[in-house]
Parts: structure tokens; sequence; C-alpha cells
């Protein structure tokens, strides 16, 4: 080990070899992280299936907060709930710092939580207007989202 990967960060340190070696199937772990969103009271979260549409990611899921603290409470409260129930951390972060878009990239489910601002002016959803969507509401259930559901 080298003096720079003694310093290197969890998120870093652990990157995967390829995009198969999460622990549970994507799917999973975005029904995690949309619950997680939930918690800290996220808002307009979107579920985006990329796989017809992009080799980014297989998932997309798309959430805002309204402040700096809420979109750090909600970041970590992904964060923790997938590691806690995937045993997964990051592949890669952005935006930690100013907490107007911060990204959250598992390899296959790619989590992006914006403040309105950025949202609006980045509007991914008419980007990649393409990808099939659905919104998610607290109310729905998510089994019942059918881009969730195992092909």
């Amino acid at each position: 080990m080298t003096s720079t990967d003694s310093n290197r960060s969890p998120e870093t340190s652990n990157q995967p070899t390829d995009s198969s070696v999460t622990s549970l199937p994507v799917t999973e772990l975005a029904q995690h992280a949309i619950e997680a969103a939930f918690s800290k009271k996220a808002t307009d979260i979107v579920v985006m299936d990329m796989q017809s549409v992009s080799g980014v990611a297989d998932i997309f899921i798309l959430c805002t907060g309204t402040s700096d603290l809420q979109i750090k409470a909600i970041y970590q409260a992904i964060r923790a709930r997938i590691r806690e129930y995937g045993d997964e951390l990051p592949w890669h972060m952005e935006g930690t710092e100013s907490l107007q878009w911060v990204l959250l990239d598992y390899v296959n489910l790619v989590v992006h939580i914006f403040s309105e601002e950025k949202r609006a002016f980045y509007d991914l959803e008419r980007l990649w207007g393409d990808a099939p969507k659905a919104s998610v509401s607290e109310e729905d259930l998510i089994e019942s989202i059918s881009i969730l559901k195992p092909s």
C-alpha cells in the first residue's frame, strides 16, 4: 500500500472492480434508498429505469431537499441504510461539500439528491426523457412500482 492509499476514504478504497459486486439486487438497493429518503422527508422522488437508454447505471433515483441540512440528512440516511441492509458503500460520491446536488453512485444504482434550484436547472427527467420513470409518493407501496419489480 502506498502512502496515498492509506489516505483514501472508504468510498474510494472499496471501489468495485466490476458492476456485479453488489450484495443485493439493484431493485432492493433502490427500495432501501427510497425508504431512507422518505424517512428524511425528501420530496419529488422519481425512479428512472436507465437500462434501455444508458450504460451509466440500471436505475436512477432523483429526489429533492429543501435545505442544505435536509440534503445532508437525506444522503447520510441513504448511505447508512444501504450500508446496513446491503453492506454497500458508494463507489463514488460528489457534492457533499456544496449540498446542492449530491450524487451517490452504487454502480448499478445512482441516487441524485438535489436542491430545488439545481433540480429545476439540470432537469434530468427531461435530459433522460426516453427512460421509463415513475414518481413515488410516500403512500405508494414500493413493491407496486413497476420499474422496481424484478424482470
